[in-house]
């Protein structure tokens, strides 16, 4: 199994290098096609300076991550040294399928939508992220051997797995999915900030992944991290490309359903901990003012919060990234109890 890993890295450096090759002739096709961002009115004043920065940047990650998993898939069918499961085919299929939503969302935004900024409604992005997670979360409990952690959970200190039944499996399932993708959109806000708390997060699940000998799944995860230190070349401050929610909706969706594959999703909150508190401050923010009309918050999501209070972009998302990767290795530490 250890011969494996190499394979893994190596595939990692290779997502790099492709996402990162063609990134220049990428952005300057979403320039001229004038697929720049609009930033919603109610920031500050500091993001209104990025506005008509290219979107759509998720594509940069999701297009090489396609390409190597197939390439991957092929190998497979005629050298048997290279092992990939055909259960890699769902999360594959979740990042396309949110992709696309994704796609949809910020193309809505960049013609301007509903309001500034604005992509489809919330009601209609929401009902398709619940369709497409029940869908996966149903193809993991049902489709026989082929999830081998499906409808079960590991729990700190356990050495096995708790069986459910998929009745309860299922939409606890479909619930992850959808709150991985939601988390890590709403800490696409700053430039740099979602790709390296991706890309770690990623990097965590693809160690939990090789320890339990899912090789395939392995290898999927470093594929996204490499694409993902690709995004970022562009995407670092100030950045030249936006991942959108193109990106953000599709990474985030994969991510929960690695976890699921994994059987270690209750460590989600652990190893995405920057996204959960960012998700824990938007929740929080609207139920103070629904209920006594205060803020807790100067700002939500939490990134902003630490803007208003005179943390400089670059200091909120390397502090966050400290937080994010100490979650990670704590992630990983309970993982091996």
């Amino acid at each position: 199994m250890a011969g494996d890993l190499p394979v893994a890295l190596t595939m990692m450096g290779l997502s790099f290098l492709l996402a990162v090759i063609w990134g220049e002739p990428f952005i300057t096709i979403l320039r001229r096609l004038r697929l720049g961002k609009q930033i919603q009115a109610d920031l500050p004043d500091s993001h209104q300076i990025k506005a008509g920065t290219p979107t759509f940047g998720g594509l940069l990650i999701i297009i090489p991550v396609i390409l190597l998993t197939l390439a991957l898939n092929v190998a497979s069918l005629l050298n048997p040294d290279i092992r990939i499961g055909h259960s890699i085919l769902l999360p594959l299929g979740v990042l396309v399928g949110y992709g696309l939503l994704g796609v949809i969302d910020d193309w809505e935004g960049v013609r301007g939508g509903r309001e500034r900024g604005q992509g489809i409604s919330v009601r209609a992005k929401f009902g398709a992220q619940v369709v497409l997670a029940v869908a996966v979360a149903a193809t993991m409990s049902l489709w026989g051997g082929g999830f081998q952690h499906a409808n079960s959970v590991y729990l700190p200190f356990i050495g096995v797995p708790l069986r459910l039944s998929p009745q309860l499996w299922i939409p606890m399932a479909a619930f992850v999915i959808v709150a991985s993708s939601n988390a890590i959109n709403l800490t696409d806000g700053l430039d740099g900030l979602a790709g390296i708390v991706v890309a770690t997060a990623f990097m965590s699940y693809g160690l939990v992944a090789f320890l339990q000998g899912q090789i395939f799944l392995v290898q999927f995860c470093f594929i996204i991290v490499g694409a993902c230190f690709a995004f970022l070349w562009y995407n670092a401050f100030p950045a030249q490309l936006f991942m959108g929610d193109t990106g953000a909706l599709a990474l985030g969706a994969a991510l929960g359903t690695i976890a699921l594959m994994t059987g270690q999703w209750i460590l989600l909150p652990v190893i995405a901990i920057v996204p959960v508190a960012e998700t824990l401050s938007v929740l929080l923010q609207r139920l103070s003012l629904h209920f006594t009309g205060q803020r807790l918050f100067l700002m939500s999501p939490l990134h902003l919060h630490y803007q208003q209070i005179g943390w400089s972009e670059v200091q909120v998302v390397q502090r966050f990234w400290i937080v994010g990767l100490i979650g990670a290795v704590l992630g990983i530490a309970l993982a091996l109890l």
